[in-house]
């Protein structure tokens, strides 16, 4: 693994459009399998850490948060931040476990488990923690009746993306120095997500004026709406979020807490638009972290601007060979942004493909965590670019 403390631009969109569905072992296998050569079996690792006496973090918990932006951490990964990457690793591998991927199934898109029982189920039953809400995803794309009446399943607007659990063991409290709230996103997974991704164009975010540079923070169409747009049924993700984090820290306001946001590929996404929508909500928020795993770049340069403003902590890890947090950020020419317009990326697939030499690769969730534990083909990253 090489380790480069150095900064990383959120600035600018990407598209997670290669990314494998770790429950589909043929696309995965042929997307990877020069790299899953060099990989231990998921199976042999994962009990290793999943068993393992987690490092006592107490006082310096602050420390391994990001206050000082990973600062010695990194170059070469202290061990106790590689056993915390590994730990919200497996809170976001749950949200894969837990997904049913079955267009077939009645229960497709949402959760094979209870809240009660999800965390059992996925083998982190001793973490200390406990489910408190279920995260729904709604894509703003409205699919033409006549193709939605043949592919309705295909064609599900609101899906289970994630969880938000509370710890609740005094022990793994102390042990963390800290209450930590947890909210766990899963990647890509139904087809209006993936088209949902191919909105690469740049949108200002609701609520907010023009910057000094003239143009103010703005993200990625897609990862916006996916965040904001609810159903008649369905709150939107922001909504669900804002609800229960607000409900959480009134509980447990008298005590050190910690927000901790890790998701993969689109989650990841989804975990910075969360963390900013929290600090600009909660004036009492506490601590807020991000854990990116594949993470693709998300909005412009103000919007980086804004994010280390409000103190928010990144860390990025990412695979060396990974395209999909790489572009289409590049080509983006800040330059030719118009006032009040929606800004398009432009055609970037033809750069896309020269760069890749047909390679096209992204790596899982599961590919990602063994790298982190073996030191290789890893990129770990703090600050804000």
């Amino acid at each position: 693994m090489k380790l480069v403390a150095s900064s990383i631009s959120q600035s600018n969109p990407n598209c997670s459009s290669f990314e494998s569905n770790p429950n589909c072992s043929s696309f995965e296998s042929n997307l990877s399998s020069q790299f899953n050569k060099s990989l231990p079996s998921w199976n042999q690792l994962k009990p290793l850490s999943t068993k393992c006496n987690f490092p006592k973090l107490t006082h310096k918990w602050k420390q391994y948060q990001g206050i000082n932006h990973w600062e010695g951490l990194l170059d070469p990964l202290d061990d106790n931040l590689r056993w915390e990457i590994l730990r919200y690793g497996h809170f976001v591998d749950a949200s894969y476990n837990s997904f049913d991927f079955d267009p077939t199934s009645l229960t497709y898109a949402t959760s094979l488990y209870s809240k009660r029982s999800l965390l059992k189920k996925c083998g982190l039953e001793n973490y200390g923690y406990k489910i408190s809400k279920y995260l729904y995803v709604t894509c703003g794309i409205h699919v033409p009746a006549c193709i939605n009446k043949f592919f309705k399943k295909l064609c599900t607007r609101s899906s289970l993306i994630g969880y938000i659990a509370v710890c609740v063991n005094d022990k793994e409290i102390v042990r963390l120095g800290r209450r930590d709230i947890i909210i766990a996103f899963r990647g890509t997974v139904t087809c209006l997500e993936w088209l949902e991704n191919l909105r690469v164009s740049l949108t200002h975010l609701p609520g907010l004026v023009t910057g000094e540079d003239g143009v103010g923070p703005m993200v990625q169409k897609g990862f916006l709406s996916l965040y904001t747009s609810k159903t008649s049924k369905r709150a939107s993700l922001q909504e669900m979020i804002r609800k229960e984090i607000g409900r959480v820290i009134q509980r447990y306001t008298n005590e050190p807490l910690s927000l901790t946001l890790t998701g993969h590929s689109l989650g990841a996404a989804l975990a910075i638009l969360s963390a900013n929508d929290i600090t600009t909500t909660f004036k009492n928020a506490p601590m807020v972290t991000v854990i990116s795993f594949g993470g693709p770049r998300v909005g412009n340069e103000s919007f980086r601007k804004q994010l280390e403003q409000k103190g928010i902590k990144i860390l990025r890890i990412v695979n060396s060979d990974d395209v999909v947090t790489k572009v289409p950020g590049f080509i983006v020419n800040l330059d030719e942004l118009e006032s009040n317009k929606d800004v398009s990326v432009g055609i970037w697939s033809r750069w896309l493909y020269k760069y890749t030499q047909n390679k096209i690769f992204h790596a899982s969730i599961r590919e990602m965590l063994p790298c982190v534990m073996t030191s290789k083909h890893i990129f770990i990253w703090s600050k804000i670019l």
